[in-house]
């Protein structure tokens, strides 16, 4: 009876780890990109790209900041999805975005995603280590990730207070960030409007990589990964020539 009652409490150990959202965390998720969206994002650009230089973009100021190879992180304010049509159109490299569930329901925006390999993330679920993981292997595969540290368009051109995502990503896959300011985007297009105006051009200032080696075998809380993105922000502020009121007091 007594080896019955063990062999019961680990079958039912087992059936737990197996229902447990703990299991997934422990899997491999590879960032795989179609090859459709190999050749889709090269074909836009060429495209779409010297169309929305001459339209839109009026100067560029810092390119050579941007890593020619390897992995790093393009992080900027966000006031319009002229932000990064404004960015892909001017960057040396590809560069993939983490893109809101919003864009994958829109008939519009959806076989653009796909199609120029963006990372879906869905911010109504709480457990995102998928779309983490996603982020990590793609990292690893020397890739450039875009990320808005806002997390959401401003509606007024202010800045807004920023997650610590990008700080986790940095440190964690011990990746510099390349902090940008993007100036003007709002008034090509604001985020209630639905058309673009063609009169109004934007200006990108892109920074030095920022790298925080120092931080990469300390042991990481949210203490740190705030103070890390505070410095992020505060760099993007003063390339976008905003104010960043949002540092948190000590």
């Amino acid at each position: 009876m007594k080896i019955f009652n063990m062999f019961r409490k680990i079958w039912e150990k087992i059936k737990k780890w197996r229902a447990s959202p703990e299991k997934e965390i422990t899997e491999f998720i590879e960032f795989q990109e179609k090859r459709f969206a190999k050749w889709g994002y090269s074909i836009l650009k060429k495209i779409l790209g010297p169309i929305i230089r001459k339209v839109w973009i009026d100067e560029v100021e810092g390119l050579e900041n941007i890593p020619e190879k390897g992995p790093c992180i393009i992080a900027s304010n966000h006031e319009s999805y002229f932000d990064f049509i404004c960015f892909a159109a001017i960057s040396p490299r590809k560069i993939h975005y983490l893109a809101a569930e919003k864009f994958y329901s829109s008939r519009f925006w959806k076989p653009l995603m796909k199609i120029t390999g963006q990372i879906r993330v869905d911010r109504t679920t709480h457990d995102k280590q998928h779309t983490h993981k996603l982020i990590f292997s793609a990292l690893k595969q020397n890739r450039m990730i875009g990320i808005f540290p806002e997390g959401t368009r401003s509606r007024d051109g202010n800045l807004l207070p920023a997650y610590t995502g990008v700080a986790q990503f940095a440190l964690k896959a011990k990746v510099p960030v390349v902090p940008v300011g993007v100036i003007g985007t709002r008034e090509i297009m604001a985020p209630h409007e639905k058309r673009p105006h063609f009169d109004k051009k934007a200006k990108i200032k892109i920074g030095k990589p920022m790298n925080f080696e120092e931080h990469y075998d300390k042991e990481h809380d949210e203490n740190l990964f705030r103070e890390i993105t505070d410095k992020i922000m505060l760099k993007i502020a003063e390339l976008a020539g905003k104010e960043y009121p949002h540092i948190r007091k000590k």
